[in-house]
């Protein structure tokens, strides 16, 4: 992983944690969304899969209507049912 991704990595951990901190599932859940498409856009299926599936489960559990497209996405990567 090169310095930049270092960085965007930190940063995003930051703000998750901030989020949590806070309860804005809202945040988690386009957070949690941007760390599944940086682990992807590095080749790292398996975080990108644990983001993913955490950015689904706070989408479900507030009603966030992306729960839908991350389902699919999940499915997509042979992750979900």
């Amino acid at each position: 992983m090169g310095e930049e991704a270092r960085r965007t990595r930190q940063t995003l951990d930051a703000q998750l944690l901030a989020a949590h901190a806070a309860g804005d599932a809202a945040a988690l859940v386009a957070l949690y969304g941007a760390a599944a498409a940086e682990a992807e856009a590095h080749g790292d299926a398996e975080a990108a899969a644990f983001y993913r599936t955490h950015a689904y489960v706070f989408a479900l559990e507030s009603g966030d209507p992306a729960a839908d497209a991350l389902h699919g996405a999940l499915q997509a990567a042979g992750r979900e049912e």
